[in-house]
């Protein structure tokens, strides 16, 4: 198992903007957090059992250590993809089940999906870290 900069670039970037993310929301107010939950709860019915505070100090939680998790060294890369397929997954599902942000019969986003769309990149990356394949060289 060798350092690969590509390996390094994907997990930096992504780690950090979930990570971000995640800071961003430590006080999240009670009406965002609950718009969110809103949303989320399309592609996750069982969050209607938490009030909004609960669902905002969760995901912010969660998106601060998936963030750290990504980028932390020691954590292997297809582990670090695996977590992160998890996540976007779910921010795929949101994005699909949510009325008015793709175009009838399409997966394309309409101009109010534009911002959860762009969440795609992170299936992509989660997708590049689970299949990076490394050489093998014979052994000495």
């Amino acid at each position: 198992m060798g350092f690969s900069i590509s390996n390094a670039a994907l997990r930096l970037v992504s780690g950090a903007f979930i990570l971000n993310t995640g800071i961003g929301k430590l006080n999240l107010p009670a009406d965002h957090a609950a718009g969110l939950q809103e949303s989320a709860q399309r592609a996750i019915p069982q969050l209607t059992h938490l009030t909004p505070d609960q669902f905002g100090k969760y995901l912010s939680y969660s998106e601060i250590g998936l963030g750290a998790f990504v980028l932390a060294p020691f954590v292997p890369t297809r582990l670090a993809g695996l977590a992160l397929a998890a996540f976007s997954g779910g921010l795929i599902a949101t994005y699909l089940k949510t009325p008015g942000m793709t175009h009838p019969g399409s997966i394309r986003p309409t101009p109010a999906g534009t911002a959860m769309a762009k969440d795609f990149w992170l299936a992509g990356i989660a997708v590049a870290l689970i299949f990076h394949h490394t050489k093998r060289t014979p052994e000495s």
